[in-house]
């Protein structure tokens, strides 16, 4: 290891998810910039190295996860264009997605807003397209900053980036930097702007159990024929509202979405989305994809 390492890793460090439960990581880094990071890789190189972001699509397995995972929170700086500037935000990929949103309103720079409510880094949300009824963050992408594995800085334009529905293809690599293409509103229209903002806020607290430990949507929307179907809805019908493993339930707002209480374990929700997932098949005929990434060490299994 490098001078610097003992300086930003830990070793059998906690790793803090939204769903408040399972196991923690062998070691734990968090660098303070792209030199540490590329060092870090360098130093690991051929080891198991997972990055982490804002951990809130994301389940631990209860005996944790062996090798390297890297949390890029520190690296989490945005640039808000002045009022002469392009309308081009660009910030780290560390960066919290629900403050960005923030400052983007507040500066009259819209595109992100309909992102509001969704936890995540902007790198994180970037690598899985995050989104929802109301937009995409691949609308707004004009351009990714990443290292490779090994170390290699790259950069890629909107068009060489492989987006669809929750993927972007760029899982192999560090998201470093974004920069997003938004469109500056005129004064006279900023106050719509931030109307937007909080009924779309305010249709999430509707809709969601957003005061529960849950780890927003669990299963992707499949899509059956030429349709996409709401995987929520899909499991509503077969009658999984409540469904409990353990401590962790299917919530009663939103089918789609699994609540836990402190004592839950990562064991209930794995097994609990087993059991959704069959019903849902039994019922519909419909096989779910988990949206929410499992983490388990080498050799262990995550779900039946």
């Amino acid at each position: 290891m490098s001078p610097l390492a003992p300086n930003i890793i830990e070793r059998s460090a906690p790793i803090e998810t939204w769903f408040g439960v399972g196991g923690g990581a062998d070691l734990l880094a968090r660098p303070h910039n792209e030199t540490e990071l590329r060092d870090l890789l360098r130093e690991q190189a051929g080891a198991s190295v997972q990055i982490l972001g804002d951990g809130a699509n994301l389940l631990i397995h209860d005996s944790g996860v062996d090798g390297l995972t890297i949390s890029l929170e520190e690296m989490n700086a945005v640039h808000f264009p002045e009022d002469d500037e392009a309308p081009i935000v660009t910030a780290q990929g560390g960066a919290g997605l629900p403050k960005l949103i923030l400052g983007c309103v507040q500066r009259g720079l819209a595109g992100v807003e309909t992102l509001a409510g969704i936890p995540a880094t902007l790198g994180g949300a970037v690598v899985m397209n995050a989104g929802g009824a109301f937009g995409q963050i691949a609308d707004t992408v004009r351009r990714v900053h990443a290292i490779t594995r090994s170390g290699q800085k790259i950069t890629l334009a909107r068009r060489e980036i492989d987006f669809n529905y929750r993927r972007s293809g760029l899982n192999d690599l560090i998201i470093t930097g974004v920069e997003l293409q938004l469109e500056r509103v005129e004064p006279g229209d900023q106050p719509e702007l931030r109307e937007s903002l909080k009924r779309i806020m305010a249709y999430k607290k509707n809709s969601q159990p957003m005061g529960e430990r849950s780890a927003g949507c669990v299963f992707k929307n499949p899509t059956v024929g030429a349709e996409r179907l709401g995987a929520g809805k899909l499991i509503d019908e077969a009658g999984c509202k409540g469904l409990a493993v353990g401590r962790a339930s299917v919530s009663h707002v939103h089918a789609n979405f699994v609540v836990t209480t402190p004592d839950a374990t990562a064991q209930d929700i794995i097994e609990l989305m087993a059991r959704v997932r069959d019903r849902v098949e039994a019922h519909h005929g419909v096989t779910l994809e988990p949206e929410v990434v499992i983490w388990s060490r080498a050799g262990v299994g995550a779900a039946r």
